[in-house]
């Protein structure tokens, strides 16, 4: 934590570089609307925030917090769930100014605070669609620069691979293009926001066929045959169909299994695709039918409100089997609470084809990530769910491939850490090296 003496001097320097009303103290409503995420859970209560509006203004705030030796971190779209865009005691660079989206040609320009629903959003009237993740609601930077596994998974790839370009504020102060520096566009796909405050973005569009999507749930009698249908449907290699499984909890119906198709291949195979996935099981109610990828993340972000409180574990596989099937459902079985869950997020199609070595993401074949997910209301008591996500995470061990998903992982978890970026680990941490020895940033884990 800082010294008060630094925390004053620091707010000083930064309303002479910015402005004073953009520099904000506990007690301000910028202030508590900055620390207030989307993980209830999250009580980190910076020492100040500060809310730039331009690259120039980022770099000036990250250069000032080193002056005076004040811990920082960055907030885009809050969304993180454990919390790594505050920073106890420090500065939290607040990116929410800084959302404009603007569309050129087959490329969408971003500001380093827009959320995921505002690219998508400015993409719309433009006839496009952009790989995102799941959530409107999350920050875009955040999202891409740790992956990005979303809806359009099979025809457009992570988010991450299609970030062609950054404009880059680095701990020294320096704000650089990525146009200039292949390597710490390299790093950044993939590689988490470790290098430096990401203040803008370009995105790679592309055209909107027409989706066909929306959510299927399935009786929880039927689980076992509904998931072993899943594994065999996305083992068939259509790139048009990216199926996400979660096995949850809805009201009025218990626990179920909830399926989440989207079809964003050719629009006459559609039907087809579709047909597929209600024969799973016997659905119990569907909204799957011509949709929009505004609407496919409004359903997320309604399902899954801000103020929650959230552990979080990930695990990934290499293919569904029946040995690992039996295995979550009876921990699906043994939740602690309604809003406990394991979902299935199917790696695939125009991901598995971007060159191994083009981008920091450490695993291209085709596999499945398992999230296991525990939220609880703020009076409940957390340690049966966290108890539980972490008895999910260690029995999947033995099934598991080496590492797991960047954006979810935990420094402590240096087991699954140490495989999460692949062969690229040696060449992550030199760019680490190159573009901040000092370790200013601190994002998703790197192998250390």
């Amino acid at each position: 934590m800082s010294s008060a003496n630094a925390v004053d001097q620091l707010a000083r320097r930064l309303g002479e570089r910015l402005s004073p009303d953009r520099v904000h103290r506990p007690g301000d409503q910028a202030h508590t609307d900055a620390s207030t995420l989307w993980n209830g859970a999250v009580t980190t209560q910076p020492a100040l925030v500060v809310r730039p509006r331009t690259g120039t203004e980022v770099a000036a705030s990250v250069t000032a917090a080193q002056e005076f030796g004040v811990g920082l971190s960055v907030r885009g779209g809050g969304h993180d769930w454990a919390g790594r865009s505050l920073r106890e005691g420090g500065l939290t660079i607040d990116l929410g100014a800084m959302r404009e989206v603007r569309v050129e040609g087959d490329t969408a320009v971003a500001g380093g605070g827009s959320l995921a629903g505002d690219v998508v959003a400015a993409a719309a009237p433009a006839g496009a669609n952009v790989a995102t993740g799941t959530a409107g609601l999350v920050g875009m930077a955040g999202l891409t620069l740790g992956g990005g596994y979303g809806l359009l998974l099979g025809t457009a790839g992570l988010a991450a691979d299609n970030l062609l370009g950054a404009e880059v504020a680095l701990p020294d102060g320096r704000l650089v293009s990525t146009a200039d520096d292949p390597g710490l566009l390299w790093a950044l796909r993939g590689g988490g926001g470790n290098f430096g405050v990401v203040t803008s973005m370009r995105i790679r569009l592309h055209p909107d066929r027409g989706l066909v999507g929306g959510m299927v749930i399935f009786p929880w009698d039927e689980a076992a045959k509904v998931l072993a249908g899943y594994a065999e449907l996305t083992a068939s290699g259509r790139d048009g169909l990216t199926l996400l499984v979660e096995m949850t909890f809805v009201p009025g119906i218990g626990s179920c299994l909830l399926a989440v198709p989207v079809w964003s291949g050719e629009p006459e195979h559609a039907d087809a695709a579709i047909a597929d996935v209600h024969r799973l099981g016997t659905a119990l109610n569907t909204t799957v039918g011509p949709t929009t990828q505004q609407d496919l993340l409004a359903q997320f972000d309604q399902a899954v409100p801000t103020g929650m409180h959230w552990d979080i574990r990930t695990r990934t596989i290499a293919e569904l089997t029946p040995e690992i099937i039996d295995l979550l459902t009876g921990f699906a079985e043994a939740r602690p609470g309604p809003g406990a869950g394991i979902g299935l997020r199917q790696f695939h199609g125009a991901a598995t084809r971007v060159g191994a070595d083009d981008t920091a993401f450490g695993l291209r074949t085709p596999h499945v990530v398992v999230e296991i997910s525990a939220g609880r209301g703020p009076d409940d008591e957390a340690g049966p769910y966290r108890t539980w996500v972490e008895d999910v995470r260690s029995a999947l061990e033995p099934h598991a491939l080496p590492g797991g998903y960047p954006n979810f992982l935990l420094p402590e978890q240096t087991d699954q850490v140490a495989h999460a970026y692949g062969a690229h680990a040696a060449r992550l941490l030199a760019a680490k090296q190159t573009y901040d020895p000092q370790g200013v940033f601190t994002a998703t884990p790197l192998p250390y």
